[in-house]
């Protein structure tokens, strides 16, 4: 049975994150009356051999079946980090209201998917905390309203899922809800701006890092290449005329020897007045293209005759964000940037072997099972490792996370500001 499970952002209105879904397939031949044992065992044991690398500041929300939830594998989640999710196999089983009670007593949430105005889902409303409404499923505007009007006369908090395009995005945006969730909400919640914005604390990093008395080029480029907006910012400067190279470059740290430890100070120096509170909107899409940059990298090593070098599948994963984050057209920023043909047609229209690989990095993020699997099989890469590499690449993502927590205070940001006030005089 192939194992791929996704974590999908949920958002609150300003952009931010407020949680996450882990998103799994079931549809498969396993997955029947006898079946479901073998399914329940299947994603139990895989999330028990991942759990730690789910680690993150938001809330994960999970469905459970009745026969996870028999299994106790909503428990290899913390209380607070978990919001169990029940649908109708749940709702309609026996043990249901004993299964749901001993959770809600050690400290669970739980959340209701696509509610329905029928007797058995109200009488689990007292014991639920989240309800969540399918705006592809919604009749018309007075049964979404009806829903939510039911919800807050209950004290519960609403989930508008199922948002895949702009039109649905608009039509969710005219209700008073709280959060969104879909594929498209990802990136339509991120404000564009008309230049490059830093990961804030990533940059403060990278400011510790110039300023050392030996600056370690490897340090600085492990730094830099978790951003995208500092790769592309790096790239197009120095492929710049002012430094006339012969020969256009894509590599990182070519990039660094070019621009030199003198020059790369005052890079950051510069970079520095410009820096402000960073947007929690711009952060999950910069989150999203670290992510999708490693894992079109470790996928590389699986994946013969794909006609780009493992350092280009890398920037083609981070640089499929950009258009998210700049107020250009994707083809204008692209072509700023030195990379192969064969990535640029990769990224723009999905062309060759490369952009079979881009197609199943974005079919893997929308959780589009069918996609996944036929991308796969086009590109040779054996599916029951997809997931595991996904995991992998969301624990590198999140460790880096956990790493830039130290760097958030004023203190540290103005005793920075000072060291590079004094490289400049010097």
């Amino acid at each position: 049975m192939d194992k791929f499970i996704v974590r999908q952002p949920i958002k609150q209105l300003d952009g931010a994150t407020f949680g996450y879904e882990l998103l799994f397939n079931l549809e498969n031949e396993l997955y029947n009356q006898n079946g479901d044992y073998a399914v329940a065992d299947t994603i139990s044991s895989f999330l028990m051999q991942n759990s730690s690398k789910l680690a993150t500041p938001e809330i994960i929300f999970m469905t459970f079946t009745p026969n996870l939830l028999f299994r106790n594998t909503p428990r290899i989640f913390k209380e607070n980090e978990l919001v169990i999710q029940i649908e109708d196999n749940v709702i309609i089983h026996p043990l249901s209201m004993k299964m749901i009670q001993r959770y809600r007593d050690s400290g669970y949430k739980f959340c209701i998917n696509e509610f329905q105005f029928i007797p058995r889902y109200f009488a689990l409303l007292e014991y639920v905390d989240y309800i969540k409404i399918n705006i592809q499923n919604a009749k018309d505007e007075e049964s979404i309203q009806n829903l939510l009007n039911l919800a807050s006369g209950f004290g519960k908090t609403c989930i508008m899922t199922g948002i895949d395009n702009q039109e649905l995005f608009d039509f969710a945006r005219k209700f008073p809800i709280e959060y969104l969730q879909g594929t498209y909400v990802a990136e339509a919640m991120t404000v564009k701006t008309d230049k490059m914005e830093y990961l804030q604390s990533n940059f403060f990093q990278l400011v510790v890092a110039v300023t050392n008395d030996e600056p370690d080029i490897d340090e600085i480029e492990s730094i830099v290449v978790r951003d995208a907006s500092l790769t592309y910012t790096l790239l197009r400067m120095v492929n710049s005329v002012h430094y006339a190279l012969r020969h256009r470059t894509a590599s990182v740290k070519q990039a660094l020897m070019v621009l030199g430890i003198n020059q790369l100070k005052q890079w950051v120096y510069l970079l520095s007045f410009d820096q402000k509170k960073n947007d929690k909107a711009m952060e999950e899409m910069l989150r999203i293209s670290f992510t999708r940059a490693s894992f079109c990298s470790v996928l590389y090593g699986h994946i013969s005759n794909l006609g780009i070098t493992k350092s280009e599948a890398y920037l083609m994963g981070m640089f499929s964000t950009i258009d998210a984050m700049v107020k250009a057209p994707l083809e204008e920023v692209i072509s700023e940037i030195p990379i192969s043909e064969e990535v640029k047609d990769a990224i723009l229209e999905q062309k060759g072997r490369a952009g079979l690989l881009f197609q199943l990095m974005i079919s893997y993020e929308k959780a589009d099972w069918k996609n996944i699997k036929k991308y796969a099989d086009a590109l040779e890469v054996p599916t029951d490792i997809i997931a595991q590499i996904y995991f992998n690449c969301l624990e590198q993502v999140n460790t880096i996370w956990e790493s830039f927590v130290r760097y958030e205070s004023e203190d540290l940001q103005d005793q920075i500001k000072a060291s590079l006030e004094n490289e400049d005089r010097q």
